[in-house]
């Protein structure tokens, strides 16, 4: 039996559609630790969708122990739930672990619970939005989505390393239906079968289809993206204050959907790099807290001040 977490007076168009995980998060990093913090890829990224003035929508599965305090936390950062549905059974839980620099999460235990039979089934007035983002998922159910949803702008989709692996015909089909795919520089290099980052992102741009834009997340060292008119790179925002970047980027990519969302026709070269500027300063508020604390806590004063200060960097 399952049931829609729904909320009356939400509208029926929506900027962005967020399809992903709603998660229980159990996370140890050498600065904090957390026993079943509100994760999940669709919340990190609709989050921060949402704190950019976008009309989110998010599509997933909890379980019966989703909590009703978080629940109220998505709904008062402006998130619509009709997509979200609550199965019999347990919240999709993972536990990791950062050690050293942070720059990859150990996963110390996965349990799936209600997530594994997830079908995703986006709400028949939301099938156009302006933007669909499909947020780490296996293929199959990506797919899904894409047959499910005509967005007037832009579908985005991201994945991970997992999917290369077990998945990867599944995988190059569903990049080949999307028009910007974000993924890390080590999934790039995997896909490429090449470990010069240049070379295997110049190869699968070109894999993609024609006008595709590639964002490669480089972490620390900040971002590459390959666009029509050729390459550009953004830097990560100097962070002394790294708590936890479990999120990073989902928010990353929540933040840039958003922005996207507010235009028209083909995405311009200097539209895409005032997105990405605007991820990374997201991105770098994430990391500062555990879990989504640092998301929740941004306010938009402080967020146009960092935004102003990466931009000094490059200037």
């Amino acid at each position: 039996m399952t049931r829609v977490l729904h909320l009356e007076g939400q509208p029926a168009f929506m900027d962005v559609i967020v399809v992903g995980s709603l998660a229980y998060d159990s996370i140890q990093t050498p600065a904090a630790h957390g026993q079943r913090l509100l994760g999940g890829s669709a919340t990190y990224a609709g989050l921060a969708s949402a704190a950019h003035g976008a009309s989110c929508g998010l599509v997933g599965v909890v379980g019966e122990d989703f909590r009703d305090e978080d629940r109220q936390l998505l709904v008062e950062a402006g998130l619509h739930l009709d997509g979200v549905v609550t199965a019999e059974g347990r919240t999709f839980h993972w536990e990791g672990e950062y050690s050293g620099a942070m720059g990859e999460a150990s996963t110390l235990n996965t349990e799936l619970n209600v997530f594994e039979a997830f079908d995703p089934k986006v709400p028949a007035a939301w099938t156009a939005p302006t933007v669909l983002f499909c947020a780490n998922l296996h293929p199959a159910l990506q797919s899904k989505v894409l047959e499910q949803c005509t967005p007037t702008r832009l579908r985005m989709l991201d994945s991970m390393n997992l999917w290369i692996d077990i998945a990867r015909p599944l995988l190059v089909e569903v990049l080949n239906r999307v028009d910007l795919v974000v993924l890390n520089d080590g999934e790039v290099r995997m896909l490429a079968g090449d470990a010069n980052l240049v070379r295997a992102a110049q190869w699968l741009h070109g894999e993609l289809r024609p006008g595709a834009i590639l964002v490669v997340k480089r972490g620390e060292h900040g971002v590459l993206a390959l666009h029509s008119s050729g390459m550009l790179h953004v830097p990560s925002v100097p962070s002394p204050g790294l708590v936890d970047p479990t999120g990073c980027g989902d928010s990353f990519a929540g933040t840039l959907a958003a922005h996207l969302s507010k235009g028209e026709g083909p995405v311009g070269r200097e539209e895409l790099r005032v997105g990405l500027e605007r991820a990374a300063v997201v991105a770098s508020f994430t990391l500062q807290g555990l879990g989504v604390s640092g998301l929740v806590a941004m306010e938009k004063d402080d967020r146009e001040g960092r935004l102003e200060a990466l931009r000094a960097l490059t200037r």
